[in-house]
């Protein structure tokens, strides 16, 4: 066979092409066996992941340090712009994987994405090329900059845009379309699936740390011209890599609109508002599971009970010969009620991670290492750590921590608890968001530390923004590492929490809630950053957030930040004691393994 096409779950039509690339279409009583191909379409996926996340990091890792010496985009400015771009991206997600389940499936899905990631990378690397897509040079001693006229920022947006559409189509689909490969029913497809997401992190910390070290080196101490285009030539490469394969991956089709389910049960359960809830909801309600879903069988749950009205049989409800109602609209079954329970119960969950996200990724930090000493060794030597690639600590840390945290406390917490996972996803998440009041506080004293050297008489070098402090850059790492740690914990907890909590066919759904919660906090960080600056701008104590860290005070944002995360661990204390798991109401199994998940998360800090 030259191509194969499949369908999970509900065994509807099959398409393939036979040996002479005839088409055929076939239903569930002659169904063919699906050709999978699953080593031989591995290096033309991995290939093209590795190649995307080196066209996307190495663009990404460096962008704050492009727009304010590049763009002459003020600090604040550039924060912020990189904060929406960051939540529109992730929000994107959502989208894409919408379009993905419903109407196109994730062969076409990814591959829109890659040629739009392409062409956004191309655009933004044209405004480096081209001396007419960004503003002159900015002198050292100059008063003002200048800044990017309209038609400059335009295509410099146009750039963003395409790439927030091409990475909204292609992290919801990745990781599954290279598992569509394996045949999960086999002990040989399982090892394959096994052997792709280890080859999948493998590749994606590499890419990372090519991004953050060599790339963005290139960028800020070479040139910017050759920096970008070297994300963009690997962006290329992607592309051409993910096309080659077509003619062997197993495509899978798009299963339709969950929406439409969770729609129904709004509907109903309005139009029967004025109806009495019954007294044993769990005897008389509609039940009806159908034979073929994919979904887990539900029990009754006894929040939300206001959506219990969509399941009660009226006089004019009717049923079909197999026992589903012949008009949804009129009638859902209870799994339909409990199902819109459990999304509806994930999101008080999801509220508590924005803020963490909010904690964890500190966003002055490269502004930090730039008026730090980043010189590595002895301060004569002219070598300097680009500020960007400071990031790579708290990325070493999430790497090496994961498996020391599966192999030694799991194991140990396990036999204390008594729990399969150690403990539940919920305290996972809780953990994480705690160390994200500890990571503040300790920037905060970091910070504090490194604005009184460079206000005495020891500052190493000056420039545009101010006075570089004595205190070495390398400083910043306790509070990176605690970032990694805070990852390690929250984010692989959230993404695991989401894929188990949701129903089994809004799993694509349940990758991009985690992004969507990232994309949430992108705003809320640039929102906060906005205010705060607007607002202690005319204040006697002076602005916290100048374009000189050495004449504000972002020792007191940290503090801020403190404060808001030990709310946000309060009220996620309460959510998790508040929440019951899906099927049981008790804790759920540690079934997935990091390696798994942990791809997602590190997908989400590109941005």
């Amino acid at each position: 066979m030259a191509e194969n096409e499949r369908e999970n779950g509900d065994g509807s039509q099959i398409r393939h092409k036979d040996n002479n690339d005839e088409e055929i279409v076939v239903g569930d009583d002659d169904e063919p066996e699906v050709n999978y191909r699953g080593i031989r379409a591995m290096p033309y996926i991995i290939g093209n992941e590795t190649f995307e996340k080196l066209g996307a990091l190495g663009t990404l890792a460096n962008l704050q340090v492009y727009l304010t010496t590049v763009f002459n985009m003020s600090r604040v400015s550039a924060t912020t712009l990189l904060s929406i771009f960051g939540g529109t991206t992730n929000f994107a997600t959502l989208l894409g994987a919408f379009f993905s389940d419903t109407y196109f499936g994730r062969y076409k899905t990814l591959g829109f994405g890659s040629v739009a990631s392409f062409l956004g990378l191309l655009v933004i690397t044209m405004t480096a090329v081209f001396k007419g897509l960004h503003p002159p040079r900015c002198a050292p001693e100059a008063a003002q900059c200048v800044g990017a006229t309209p038609w400059q920022m335009t295509v410099l947006l146009l750039g963003f845009g395409l790439m927030i559409v091409g990475a909204g189509a292609i992290r919801p689909c990745n990781l599954a379309f290279g598992a569509d490969q394996f045949n999960p029913k086999t002990e040989a497809g399982k090892r394959g699936i096994d052997s792709f997401f280890n080859w999948y992190f493998f590749t994606l910390t590499f890419a990372q740390m090519v991004s953050v070290t060599l790339v963005v080196y290139v960028q800020s101490d070479i040139s910017w011209s050759i920096g970008l285009a070297i994300p963009t030539l690997f962006m290329l490469i992607s592309c051409l890599l993910f096309f080659l394969g077509t003619k062997i991956y197993v495509i899978v089709r798009p299963e339709g609109s969950f929406l439409t389910s969770l729609a129904q049960v709004v509907a109903v359960a309005v139009k029967k508002r004025r109806l009495k809830p019954p007294k044993q909801p769990w005897i008389s309600l509609y039940k009806y599971m159908p034979p073929k879903s994919i979904n887990s069988k539900l029990p009754y749950t006894d929040q939300f009970r206001f959506l219990d009205k969509a399941a009660i049989i009226t006089g004019g409800d009717e049923m079909n010969p197999d026992g589903s109602a012949a008009n949804p609209w009129r009638l859902c079954s209870l799994q339909q009620v409990e199902e819109m329970k459990c999304v509806l119960r994930v999101i008080p969950i999801w509220a508590a991670a924005i803020l963490y996200h909010v904690g964890e990724k500190q966003q002055y930090i490269v502004f930090q290492a730039m008026q730090s000493d980043r010189h590595l060794g002895r301060r004569g030597t002219k070598f300097q750590i680009p500020p960007a690639t400071y990031n790579i600590f708290s990325m070493l840390t999430l790497t090496l921590f994961v498996p020391l945290y599966d192999r030694a406390f799991v194991p140990l917490l396990r036999r204390l608890t008594g729990k399969p996972g150690g403990i539940t996803v919920l305290q996972r998440i809780g953990v994480g968001i705690f160390l994200t009041i500890v990571e503040s506080l300790v920037g905060a004293i970091v910070e504090d530390r490194r604005r009184a050297l460079a206000a005495g008489d020891r500052p190493v070098a000056s420039g545009h923004s101010g006075a570089v402090s004595s205190m070495s850059a390398m400083w910043l790492v306790p509070q990176l590492v605690l970032a990694g740690l805070a990852e390690s914990f929250s984010a692989i907890g959230q993404v695991e929490f989401f894929y188990k909590q949701f129903p089994e066919n809004m799993r694509s759904i349940a990758g991009a809630f985690f992004f969507l919660g990232s994309a949430a906090a992108n705003y809320v960080n640039g929102l906060l950053i906005t205010v705060v600056h607007r607002m202690t701008e005319g204040s006697a104590a002076g602005n916290w957030l100048p374009e000189d860290l050495n004449q504000g005070r972002l020792d007191y944002f940290y503090y801020l930040i403190a404060a808001l995360c030990a709310l946000n661990f309060g009220y996620f204390v309460m959510c998790a004691r508040w929440y019951n798991y899906k099927g049981s109401g008790g804790s759920v199994e540690h079934e997935m393994s990091n390696r798994d998940i942990i791809d997602i998360d590190l997908d989400s800090r590109v941005v």
